[in-house]
């Protein structure tokens, strides 16, 4: 898996084009229509360009757009970066290997992916490698949804079904697995898995007959829920313990030159953790509601109260030496890591000890 993911990186990063935007662009800078004097129209150019030089251009590139990632966005639309001086955009990769990619090639200041892509490109030699700084998420995003509603599921149930599963060396598939063995499940003789079906593709598969079970991201299980097609019985996330899902990287380089865009940036986001600690999955859904344009507001909060109710977010930002055994212990048991990678290297957690403060 991994040098699957070297060898795109090398080839990507020679031929990199810019990403697509995850959200249209809502803060362009406005132009007054009523100056009044030219003097006026002098100090608010005056006060524009301190403006500018108070701020600085910060481009994020995230893995994917996805209520599971709740509190960024509360502090993007809070105006959190903002108050830290940072001027954010927001790009989405679609995809660990492409966000990885713009970061390694400084298409991307900083990525918000899953943790395990920084220990594939240290274990393959990177010299200037990614660090991770700060970490979102604590669960895993995926649910087990059933054809019928099942209030006595135990894991032993999946035995001689047909699941839809994720893709091989992904993290959605790689936690499944590690669950069904923590049961004492063999994943390539007690049950049948499908992962040949595209991500974000499964939900429609399942809902049109394919498969006993099918493992889906929101809103694909609330979907399915929605239209009486599946039902939830598991939660990968609460099954599989605290594991580092999803983690903010920079190169080290980066990092090291830029200590203060760091802290300024974690702060912001601690910020967004703290407002999803103190308000309800109603408040904070109303709050992220413009970043999903095309989910309708009871749905953005039936499932970020899906997420809030198995505590998917942590009340700080520390990525913890724990978290991240844990994560290489799956890819371990995926067979997708040779060696284990030191927490030291891949780990910086002062500025998330600051900005917890």
């Amino acid at each position: 898996m991994k040098k699957r993911i070297l060898a795109y990186l090398s080839a990507a990063v020679l031929s990199l084009s810019l990403l697509a935007g995850c959200t249209p662009d809502t803060n362009e800078g406005k132009v007054s229509k009523d100056s009044t004097s030219e003097e006026e129209s002098a100090t608010d150019s005056a006060d524009e360009k301190t403006k500018d030089s108070e701020t600085v251009k910060i481009t994020l590139n995230e893995v994917a757009h996805s209520i599971f990632y709740a509190p960024m966005y509360v502090a993007i639309e809070k105006g959190y970066f903002e108050e830290e001086g940072i001027d954010l955009e927001l790009v989405c990769g679609f995809g660990a290997d492409k966000t990885m990619t713009a970061v390694i090639s400084g298409e991307a200041d900083i990525g918000f992916m899953g943790s395990e892509a920084s220990i594939y490109t240290y274990a393959e030699g990177a010299t200037d490698y990614v660090v991770n700084f700060a970490q979102l998420t604590q669960r895993a995003g995926n649910f087990l949804v059933a054809r019928e509603e099942m209030p006595d599921f135990t894991w032993d149930d999946l035995k001689g079904h047909l699941v839809l599963g994720g893709r091989k060396g992904g993290m959605p598939e790689m936690v499944f697995e590690y669950i069904l063995k923590e049961n004492g499940i063999d994943p390539e003789t007690d049950l049948e898995i499908n992962q040949n079906i595209d991500f974000g593709s499964t939900a429609a598969a399942f809902s049109e007959g394919q498969g006993d079970f099918t493992v889906e991201f929101e809103p694909g299980a609330t979907t399915l829920e929605s239209e009486g097609k599946g039902y939830v019985v598991a939660s990968l996330g609460e099954d599989s313990g605290y594991v580092p899902y999803t983690a903010f990287s920079a190169k080290k380089s980066y990092i090291d030159n830029n200590p203060e865009i760091i802290q300024g940036f974690t702060n912001a986001l601690q910020k967004g953790m703290d407002y999803v600690q103190e308000h309800t999955p109603e408040d904070i859904a109303s709050v992220i509601e413009p970043q999903f344009p095309e989910t309708d507001l009871e749905t953005i909060t039936t499932i970020v109260t899906r997420y809030y109710e198995q505590d998917t977010w942590k009340s700080n930002l520390i990525f913890e030496q724990s978290s991240f055994e844990l994560l290489q212990d799956i890819l371990e048991s995926a067979g997708e890591l040779e060696e284990r990678v030191p927490y030291d290297d891949l780990v910086t957690t002062q500025f998330a000890a600051i900005a917890a403060q």
